[in-house]
């Protein structure tokens, strides 16, 4: 620890009482070697505004995930000389909103006329426990909505007609899904970008500032990644669902006697392709049309022809 001018001495109660520490957390952070011991004034211990600043650098790092083990390294990266500011930017930069996202306050009233008008306690817990909501201290019939998006979501879905229990089944199965997605993307970054940031002791000033500005850089691709794959699969998924409740697991086109054909699966994907998904019933409905009136107009041209004993052109 950097040598500093005793200021104010604290007996080991009076460094719990004013960094928040337990007298028995100061004296294992001493046995561990992430705080120094105190002076010795003659029969008493005494800690300075060195050990206070120190307890509540652990803390904060603590509170940021780390392990007491790399705590101790990047302590002792500090007490040599090395600064932590490089590591705790990158970490203020993880720490930091992944959305553009703004949080909204909504009041209790405001979020009972969203969803029907009729208070429901049990379902307000659910989105609590969630984390679509977050209670406001001292307000009782205030929230905080971290996603505005999410909460609209779910009031569309209340409208059109989903029920709020089931909505939230789903919430947590999808959250389930993609904090598996957001794993892997960390997984696979963390091996092709992030390793040469994470060796066995904690990365210099600059190689930490450059992970941070990598982390900025890479930021957005994950929600544009899934964004755009989500929009593919939804096509797909859609259309196929769609045309097995239309008919008998093929796609089929409908005529106005109810009469229904089915078509492969091939020849729609092909007219998708060429018409769009929205298009391809009318489409397919021409194309009809178009053949059976030309098979019309080739029997009465060979009939005609046959009548008056003319050659039908080839």
């Amino acid at each position: 620890m950097n040598d500093e001018p005793v200021g104010v001495a604290y007996r080991i109660e009076d460094l719990a009482h004013h960094s928040g520490a337990t007298v028995r957390t100061i004296r294992a952070y001493q046995d561990r070697g992430l705080l120094p011991r105190p002076e010795r004034r003659g029969r008493a211990n005494v800690y300075s505004d060195a050990h206070l600043a120190r307890l509540r650098q652990i803390a904060d790092l603590l509170e940021r995930g780390y392990t007491l083990a790399s705590i101790k390294e990047l302590l002792e990266a500090w007490d040599a000389g090395r600064g932590l500011g490089g590591v705790l930017g990158l970490v203020a930069e993880v720490d930091g909103p992944w959305t553009d996202e703004e949080a909204v306050r909504i009041s209790r009233a405001e979020l009972d006329e969203r969803f029907g008008g009729t208070p429901d306690d049990a379902a307000v817990a659910d989105a609590v426990d969630l984390g679509v909501l977050e209670r406001v201290p001292g307000q009782e019939d205030t929230f905080l909505v971290p996603s505005p998006q999410e909460l609209a979501v779910a009031a569309e879905l209340y409208e059109a007609g989903v029920p709020l229990s089931a909505i939230s089944v789903h919430l947590r199965e999808l959250r389930g899904q993609v904090e598996h997605i957001a794993a892997r993307f960390l997984e696979f970054t963390t091996e092709h970008v992030f390793a040469r940031y994470l060796g066995e002791h904690p990365p210099s000033d600059a190689e930490a500032a450059e992970a941070a500005a990598l982390v900025r850089r890479l930021r957005p691709l994950a929600r544009q990644t899934v964004d755009a794959e989500l929009a593919r699969a939804m096509r797909l998924f859609a259309n196929r669902h769609l045309r097995r409740h239309l008919g008998t697991g093929q796609p089929q086109v409908h005529t106005q006697e109810a009469r229904s054909v089915a078509i492969p699966a091939a020849t729609m994907d092909a007219v998708d392709a060429l018409v769009g998904a929205e298009n391809a019933a009318e489409f397919i409905a021409v194309a009809t049309e178009r053949e059976v009136q030309a098979r019309a107009l080739d029997t009465l041209a060979a009939n005609h022809a046959k009548a008056n004993n003319i050659n039908a052109p080839s």
